[in-house]
């Protein structure tokens, strides 16, 4: 017997894809954690599951390398709607995936996937995190005896998002992962470097919540480009320079945020079981 995948990449975010409808894994959670290690197995940042949906037209599942499982993935809702194209499992251009952060709405045009993630959720109990006030906008947080400026912000899933000058001197692997297991983050948090360019480009550098340091996530450039605009240091529409590539950010009038960018197959495979 064995299960059949595919290894896909948004701006090199990277993840093992699999259609459950055609293939049982088991425990997803060892699943994720064995095969997402680069060394002992595929090698991949998340998996990502297709099932079936009761409410849309798909359901999209998130497991990180250290086995957890997440709500969305910007990066990862890219390469299921890629995935449904390519494999012919429907002719909508427009597609409804539910997640645990909701029904997100991708939509295919001219090699590029364009994404409705929905409104951004600012109040503290919403995002989790256990600060005062109904936003955390340059709030006080001290991690490993530094204290840091951050803004808070939810895209179906917590990030956290510092104001950088220096991408290159921030100790990203040192406060990343103080800040994402740090208490006043009760679900953990994905951590988000920013340096503003200009009104209308960010650089983002990101520490991903149970995977670590990745190339791009699409989450996370949505989230920065939020904060960058509550703070007035951009507008409504950006583009987010990850170390990936790049991604279009649009915080339209009606709240929703938009995200446009590409989706790459790396492989297919089968592994034996």
């Amino acid at each position: 017997m064995t299960l059949e995948f595919t290894k896909m990449h948004g701006l090199g975010n990277d993840f093992i894809v699999i259609d459950t409808a055609r293939n049982r894994i088991g425990d997803e959670k060892l699943f994720s954690s064995t095969y997402c290690d680069r060394r002992f197995g595929i090698g991949a940042d998340q998996l990502l599951l297709l099932d079936p949906s009761d409410i849309a037209d798909f359901k999209m599942r998130i497991f990180n390398a250290d086995g957890s499982e997440v709500e969305m993935c910007g990066n990862g809702i890219r390469c299921i709607a890629k995935y449904i194209a390519d494999k012919g499992l429907s002719k909508k251009k427009k597609l409804a995936i539910e997640t645990l952060a909701g029904i997100i709405y991708p939509e295919i045009s001219n090699g590029q996937i364009r994404v409705n993630m929905g409104k951004p959720r600012l109040a503290p109990a919403d995002i989790p995190a256990r600060f005062d006030g109904d936003k955390v906008l340059d709030a006080p947080l001290t991690v490993g005896g530094t204290t840091y400026s951050v803004t808070a912000v939810s895209m179906g899933n917590p990030h956290c998002i510092l104001f950088v000058d220096d991408l290159d001197n921030c100790s990203i692997t040192t406060t990343g992962p103080l800040i994402e297991h740090c208490e006043m983050f009760p679900k953990r948090t994905n951590v988000e470097f920013v340096r503003v360019l200009n009104t209308s480009h960010l650089n983002v550098r990101v520490w991903e919540r149970g995977s670590g340091i990745t190339l791009a996530c699409g989450t996370g450039a949505c989230a920065a480009a939020v904060a960058a605009c509550l703070h007035n240091r951009s507008g409504r529409a950006v583009t987010v320079t990850l170390p990936g590539g790049d991604l279009f950010i649009e915080w339209t009038d009606t709240g929703d945020v938009f995200m446009t960018g590409p989706a790459q197959t790396v492989f297919h495979g089968h592994i034996a079981q």
